[in-house]
């Protein structure tokens, strides 16, 4: 990770979004690769092409349970006119020695298994009577209630092409074959090709380890009793969770009370399982801002890079940010606002960015769109400040959820993208066409 400290301007600089957000991704690196085994690299991103070394499926095998035959001796074959055929044996998938079926033979299949040598084609079991001379079967019997099944004679009652029912050796993907690109993100799909293709262990970029810490000595755990003054840490959890939907390893820290010994402690002891540190809260210019006050001298004379940037962005809600790096290792850290929706925000602009950073992925931000403005009036837009407000959009229009203030945290669970209102815009129309950010 580049230990280069972020640029700082001097304290009464406004600085824009895009600013802060480039100095982040400027700081922010890709976490070193490491081999783990698949289940464990679910979510990482690999740094390496795939290349298969064993043809998938390995073998011509069949698609259905049923008969493997030669297509000469089913041609012509009816319900009237049947062609008879010697029943040779049984070939069950995993079955090392394969039978041989010649003019007049057929060997029983089980789906999965290998094509016999001898055979051209496979005749599923209900165009058969199943060996049983009982008329057309349904299906086929399992051997230990029916072995007369797997010998004797079997009537066909309908022809079959060539390779009929038969899934060639190579059809998925063959030797040679790029299965997955580097920078792919391994879900439960490309894990199960992974297995397929005998990789039991891939090179990936680890999932970043996030913590998340709120502060403020008002916060109480969810499920305890409020006292005079108190309210329940909801900042937290939010965090924790978007860490976790952006691909990160995400631990939530409990509230922390206003005190920047104890802050500055607890941020110290958690370095050592931190990729990123995320806190809430304590940023603004109040006196008991304690983040801003624990870390704004925590850089080290003898660690060049090293400290955290107090700033105010020309943004609403979010104006109060911190970025930096602290700790030996210059892990990254971003002070994010006290209000729910300014945290919030502030995690999908800057946060949400710097984890798929680390992870290595190229699009590291939300998809974005335009889409026409549907609402009862038109918006207002403080000048000079790019402004986020939740709304809810479908099918190409977008429309306001709640109001403007930082603390509507209902209206942020019905939203599921931002409208963006530019910095030099002050109103914005009903039927204006819109910036959105999609955050579903």
């Amino acid at each position: 990770m580049s230990s280069a400290a972020p640029r700082t301007t001097g304290q009464d600089h406004l600085w824009s979004v895009d600013e802060h957000l480039e100095d982040i991704l400027a700081t922010v690196r890709p976490l070193e690769p490491i081999e783990l085994q698949l289940l464990d690299a679910q979510g990482c991103v690999l740094v390496e092409d795939v290349t298969v070394q064993v043809s998938l499926p390995p073998f011509d095998n069949s698609s259905m349970d049923g008969y493997a035959v030669r297509v000469a001796d089913v041609a012509g074959a009816s319900e009237e006119f049947p062609a008879v055929l010697d029943v040779v044996g049984d070939v069950a998938a995993g079955q090392a020695e394969l039978l041989h079926v010649g003019p007049g033979q057929a060997a029983r299949i089980m789906t999965g298994a290998p094509l016999p040598a001898g055979a051209e084609t496979v005749v599923p079991v209900e165009w058969t009577d199943g060996g049983l001379g009982e008329g057309t079967a349904t299906g086929m019997r399992a051997r230990s209630l029916a072995p007369e099944g797997a010998e004797g004679h079997v009537h066909v009652y309908r022809p079959a092409e060539a390779r009929a029912h038969v899934r060639a050796k190579g059809s998925d993907v063959r030797a040679g074959d790029r299965a997955l690109n580097a920078g792919t993100v391994l879900g439960p799909p490309q894990i199960a090709l992974l297995a397929a293709i005998g990789r039991g262990t891939v090179r990936v970029r680890p999932r970043p380890r996030v913590v998340v810490m709120s502060t403020g000595s008002e916060l109480v755990q969810p499920d305890e009793t409020l006292g005079t003054g108190q309210i329940y840490d909801s900042n937290s959890f939010a965090l924790t969770a978007a860490a976790r939907d952006a691909g990160a390893i995400a631990y939530r820290v409990g509230a922390v009370a206003d005190d920047a010994e104890i802050l500055r402690s607890t941020i110290e002891d958690q370095l050592v399982r931190a990729d990123l540190v995320v806190t809430t809260g304590g940023v603004s210019v109040g006196a008991y801002d304690v983040v801003k006050e624990a870390l704004s001298s925590v850089g080290d004379e003898d660690e060049p890079g090293s400290g955290v940037d107090f700033r105010k962005l020309a943004m609403q809600p979010g104006k109060p940010q911190g970025f930096g790096s602290i700790g030996p290792d210059h892990t990254p850290l971003l002070a994010l606002p006290g209000n729910p929706v300014s945290s919030y925000v502030s995690f999908e602009l800057f946060v949400r960015p710097a984890i798929r950073t680390l992870m290595g992925l190229d699009d590291v931000h939300r998809p974005r769109t335009r889409a026409t403005l549907t609402a009862d009036k038109a918006l207002t837009s403080p000048k000079g400040r790019r402004q986020f407000l939740r709304g809810t959009y479908a099918d190409g229009s977008v429309s306001p959820v709640g109001g403007a203030g930082s603390h509507l945290v209902a209206a942020l669970a019905q939203a599921d993208a931002l409208i963006v209102v530019p910095e030099d815009v002050e109103s914005v129309e009903p039927g204006a066409e819109v910036e959105v950010v999609l955050l579903g």
